[in-house]
């Protein structure tokens, strides 16, 4: 009897702004690893999952909505999204059920089928949120799309990412695509992503909830420090985190503090929450508010936030 045949490879999932790819991503790895938000343009880097498997290790990323940019920073999240679909095995098309498909959309399919003999698999997204019938037509509507605009889908897969109806299929169809290959990740890990770059994105998942609409893409955080309590004992451990949250305007600032400072508070509690479940130790907090105007167009200021 031989080796039993071990896939490994990368699989990235692209669509419009809010189009589920991050609860996708968070459910089929098992564990939350991007953070996911009601307000579009959630995601603002390329973030990896990993899903092992004994058959195969498939590394899934996570991409920022491709959008019309209205800012440097649009700019810099669309290139992030073509130069990672350039580079994976499989290009995965999110396309929300409970939404109809738009010039977005067809944009979208129509630059990933300039990119040649890669798989392509359209995934009907959000697929608890409509009825049968709606989800039927929305499925057709995916088939034409791929013959129209010559991109030959090679599965067609509707999930709920929140119910998990039909992610263990996915799971599977995606791995039965990849290139035999080692694993690449060791067994074990759900991620690439530095602890720091996970808080952060923790502190500002919980900075999005309850802001006006125009604020989620004013928002940055920035962890500055990560140290355990030096006068703790190992059985008592406490990690201090400090970071910042960079808005564009001062009047965003109020926004984010909040009266008396109950809305940084809030903020600080909800995180802090998901930080300690994430590391696996108490976490003592310390947020700051800071203002950098226009961050969003200004590329230096863009380089020292991390885009």
């Amino acid at each position: 009897m031989g080796e039993a045949l071990h896939r490994s490879g990368f699989a990235c999932f692209v669509g419009r702004p809010n189009a589920g790819k991050s609860t996708l991503t968070n459910a089929l790895v098992g564990a939350k690893i991007a953070i996911t938000s009601s307000k579009p343009q959630t995601t603002r880097h390329a973030v990896r999952g990993l899903v092992h498997r004994p058959d195969g290790q498939l590394v899934l990323v996570d991409t920022p909505g491709l959008h019309r940019p209205r800012t440097l920073l649009g700019e810099r999240l669309n290139d992030l999204v073509r130069s990672t679909w350039s580079t994976v095995d499989i290009v995965g098309i999110c396309l929300p059920s409970d939404e109809r498909i738009g010039p977005g959309d067809r944009y979208l399919v129509s630059e990933v089928a300039k990119i040649r003999r890669k798989p392509a698999v359209a995934i009907a997204t959000k697929t608890d949120l409509v009825t049968s019938d709606r989800l039927a037509e929305h499925l057709s509507g995916i088939g034409a799309l791929g013959e129209q605009l010559g991109l030959p889908w090679r599965e067609v897969v509707p999930v709920s990412a929140t119910g998990g109806d039909q992610v263990e299929l996915l799971r599977d169809l995606l791995i039965g695509m990849l290139p035999e290959g080692p694993t690449l990740y060791p067994e074990g890990d759900l991620t690439d992503e530095p602890e720091e770059t996970l808080v952060a994105e923790l502190i500002r998942e919980a900075a999005l909830e309850g802001v006006r609409d125009e604020l989620p893409h004013s928002i940055a955080v920035v962890v500055e420090e990560m140290v355990p309590r030096a006068d703790r004992s190992e059985e008592r451990p406490l990690l201090d985190v400090r970071a910042f949250l960079y808005v564009e305007r001062d009047s965003q600032k109020g926004i984010v503090i909040g009266h008396q400072g109950s809305r940084l508070k809030h903020i600080g509690s909800t995180s802090r929450t998901e930080i300690e479940k994430l590391l696996g130790t108490p976490v003592h907090l310390d947020l700051r508010v800071k203002v950098a105007k226009e961050w969003q167009r200004d590329p230096r200021q863009l380089r020292r936030l991390g885009f």
